[in-house]
């Protein structure tokens, strides 16, 4: 279990949210709540565009986006300010590959028109699950050679 967790990270022991961090990825079938996956369908502007950016950010393990993956939570754009807000979550919290795909989410979300900072929060509620993967994600998963 990590033990150097960020306070600011929701999720985190005592912020009075219900997850808890675990320590390995539990490939387990799961339900996902219902409005996820998100995949930036319907988005417009600029966050139409950062989404965009976002289908070009692949996994490090393997090459599946992280939005097929289900990672990205919600996106938000101030077009007034150019502040992009992504919050995502990771496939477990302890993922040695954090810091990169959360730089790596940072500066394509920056790449998008209109988009002059990009602010990155992880969540760990809801809970990644399999369930979150997209359809388009289960089949490069498949090509990968994992099956889902």
């Amino acid at each position: 279990m990590p033990t150097s967790m960020p306070t600011d990270t929701p999720g985190a022991p005592g912020d009075g949210t219900d997850s808890e961090a675990c320590a390995y990825t539990a490939y387990e079938d799961g339900e996902a709540p219902e409005e996820y996956p998100k995949t930036g369908a319907g988005a417009t502007g600029a966050e139409a565009d950062v989404w965009a950016a976002l289908y070009e950010v692949e996994d490090p393990e393997m090459p599946v986006s992280v939005v097929d993956l289900g990672l990205i939570y919600d996106v938000s754009v101030d077009e007034d300010s150019g502040l992009c807000e992504v919050e995502m979550t990771l496939t477990y919290t302890g993922c040695p590959a954090r810091d990169m795909i959360l730089n790596d989410v940072r500066c394509a979300a920056e790449t998008a028109p209109g988009v002059d900072r990009a602010d990155v929060r992880l969540r760990y509620t809801p809970g990644w699950t399999v369930a979150m993967v997209t359809d388009a994600g289960r089949e490069a998963l498949r090509e990968f050679g994992l099956s889902v």
